[in-house]
């Protein structure tokens, strides 16, 4: 159980790094998008919010990307 609550740390802690930086998420299907992290549902991992959300069909000022949709996700540490 030391394990598990480790390994929560670590990811609440990667949600708080990505908060206001550019990210790109791999979506089911190969979808790739762009956006800038805002918040994570952290109790029922349900939604991703993001902002300036850019898909192959355009810009969308913001979004709620569903958890079970994002296959991964990756941003920049400085």
């Amino acid at each position: 159980q030391g394990t598990r609550a480790t390994l929560r740390q670590r990811y609440l802690r990667g949600l708080a790094a990505a908060r206001g930086r550019p990210t790109r998420f791999v979506l089911r299907a190969g979808v790739r998008v762009e956006a800038v992290f805002g918040a994570a549902d952290v109790e029922e991992a349900a939604a991703l919010q993001v902002d300036a959300l850019r898909t192959p069909l355009g810009v969308q000022a913001a979004a709620l990307l569903r958890c079970a949709d994002v296959v991964a996700y990756s941003f920049l540490l400085e």
